[in-house]
């Protein structure tokens, strides 16, 4: 069955996906249910509704402003996103990556227009014919999905869960969570204590979180796991049986988190040291796991039918938890291997990069930091160096900017522009910072040799549109392997 559209939801397939309970199609739309008011998954273990009682929304939130009820049997909120937002470049869906950052939370509906460059008029008016909500519906179903994250894992007063997830007052939290999830949050929290929930794990140590992050099948652990590990910096990363620990600054402060492959799902413990920072951080993870994609879909585009060709089902493009540090890392890391790229980088985070407690004490420095300092720790080429140093100092002006909202072409055009940055270290940035599934890095010389094993011509890939990502990682590992530097697949 091909992938559904956001924008002409094809009843059909949608019916389809939801008879089988297809839970590929988790998350790319919903099901609302007129007869009892309720909105699930595609997957959702009840009888499927007659056709005549049902209808599909492209939204969680198009079904929550719609009058329905989140189904507390599949809870739909906690399916994963939509791998939509990344094939798509459009307005709406660069608006979805920075409200699931929580821009609307930080700033209202003026800030996330302002980033896009439209008036939160015309900004509510395409999200509202595109998605079936307006900005400020689609920040309250992120809201009430991380005020049931809170109530279930956390004994926070219901108070301070109200604000930590972005409700105005205690009184629009109670009101939410009644007519999203049709109990009230106590009742919730209840509830929760009796029963396992399959995005939570309870119950909670003190000051951590311990939440399952979903995705759909299958999943190349194994190359997951090479690129984690074999790019750690220490001091602000480890990998360690398994565990990928690193700190990460958020919107209000800063976090440590702790994440391990299980099956049919990342287990993530967070330390947030402001609980504000849940859903941002979230999104987050889930962007550098690449855990919203639709690997059955990308790998039949690939012509990956099975195990036993060079390439393996489920690959994820790495993408970042931070546009800034993914940029500089990058430079830093130009012209020298992954492990002397990683001693440059820790030399630079062990001198300029803020001490927090925790597991991995060091932050990545900031680009203040990095611009006013950089040039008196950072060694080899005086040109590398300046060049790293500039960007940093572009960044910290606001002449440069690095955020998920952002298109390719815009994204890639400024980047050219600064000194010491080519074609290849543009389009890295772009693919892992962006999501953009659609990059080849045919300069890249493992790439190219990975392409010289599979016999693939890196001149005629236009067949292999739009997941030329995709084939870039698969090509990457073709080289890796053969050389023994990446493991055998391991699956989930």
């Amino acid at each position: 069955m091909d992938s559904v559209t956001i924008t002409a939801l094809d009843f059909e397939r949608c019916y389809r996906a939801v008879s089988t309970r297809d839970s590929r199609f988790d998350g790319q739309f919903f099901t609302a249910v007129r007869t009892t008011g309720i909105y699930c998954r595609p997957s959702c273990p009840a009888i499927t509704p007659k056709r005549t009682n049902v209808s599909f929304l492209p939204t969680a939130a198009a079904a929550q402003q719609a009058g329905y009820r989140a189904c507390r049997r599949c809870l739909p909120d906690a399916a994963p996103g939509s791998p939509l937002w990344n094939v798509r470049a459009d307005l709406a869906a660069r608006a979805m990556r920075l409200i699931g950052d929580g821009v609307i939370e930080r700033g209202g509906v003026p800030e996330l227009a302002a980033t896009l460059g439209y008036s939160p008029r015309q900004l509510t008016r395409v999200l509202t014919t595109e998605l079936g909500a307006g900005p400020l519906a689609l920040a309250r179903a992120h809201r009430a999905h991380t005020a049931r994250l809170l109530i279930q894992t956390t004994d926070m007063p219901m108070s301070d869960i109200a604000f930590a997830a972005g409700f105005a007052s205690i009184r629009q939290f109670n009101d939410t969570v009644r007519e999203v999830f049709a109990v009230s949050p106590t009742t919730m929290r209840t509830e929760s204590r009796r029963s396992p929930r399959n995005d939570v794990e309870a119950p909670a140590t003190p000051g951590l979180l311990t939440l399952r992050l979903p995705y759909r099948e299958p999943l190349d652990t194994g190359w997951l796991a090479w690129f984690l590990s074999a790019h750690t910096v220490p001091g602000m990363e480890s990998w360690s049986d398994g565990v990928y620990t690193r700190s990460l600054r958020t919107p209000h402060g800063h976090a440590t988190i702790g994440l391990s492959f299980r099956p049919g799902h990342v287990r993530a413990e967070l330390a947030l040291r402001d609980m504000r920072d849940l859903a941002p951080t979230v999104a987050r993870v889930r962007h550098l796991l690449d855990l919203d994609a639709d690997p059955l879909g990308i790998d039949d585009a690939l012509g990956i039918d099975d195990r036993s060709g060079p390439f393996t089902p489920g690959i994820r493009v790495p993408g970042c938890l931070d546009g800034p540090e993914l940029l500089l890392r990058t430079m830093i890391g130009q012209q020298i291997s992954v492990r002397a790229a990683a001693t440059h980088t820790a030399r630079l985070v062990e001198a300029l990069g803020e001490r927090i407690d925790g597991p991995v004490p060091l932050l990545f420095p900031t680009p203040v930091a990095v611009a006013e300092h950089g040039a008196e720790v950072l060694t080899g080429p005086k040109r590398r160096i300046a060049a790293v140093v500039s960007a940093a100092r572009a960044i910290a002006d606001g002449e440069l900017v690095l955020h998920p909202g952002r298109t390719t072409e815009d994204l890639r055009r400024d980047l050219l522009a600064l000194n010491g940055v080519g074609p290849w270290t543009a389009d890295y940035v772009a693919m892992r910072s962006l999501a953009d599934p659609d990059i080849l890095l045919a300069t890249d010389l493992v790439v190219r040799q990975g392409a010289a094993l599979a016999g693939i011509d890196l001149a005629d890939t236009e067949r292999w549109a739009p997941w030329r990502s995709y084939l870039s990682m698969h090509l990457w590992k073709t080289a890796l392997a053969q050389r023994g530097a990446v493991p055998l697949p391991t699956y989930s």
